[in-house]
């Protein structure tokens, strides 16, 4: 799918906002968690999230959503990241 399409995707799956982000490699996300629904898509790069115990790699083509309410950090790839994401609530990270 192309950006287009994937923003349509997040429109069509309730998600009022959305918009495009870029981290530089490396970059770390402290312990934080989202008052509601989040989904990412990965464009370009890597960023591994740890939540519950788990950690989940994603790269370029991957979409994920992250947990409501669940503690977590994040750890961009050596590549930085493009991600698109939605969210349900404006700021929520």
């Amino acid at each position: 799918m192309d950006l287009a399409e994937l923003k349509s995707k997040l429109a069509d799956e309730g998600y009022p906002h959305i918009y495009e982000w870029r981290d530089a490699p490396g970059a770390t996300y402290h312990a934080h968690a989202h008052k509601d629904k989040v989904s990412m898509y990965i464009l370009e790069g890597s960023v591994t999230f740890s939540f519950a115990g788990k950690e989940v790699v994603l790269n370029a083509g991957d979409q994920f959503d992250v947990p409501a309410g669940e503690e977590h950090t994040a750890k961009v790839g050596e590549q930085g990241c493009y991600f698109l994401v939605g969210e349900m609530i404006e700021g929520d990270s």
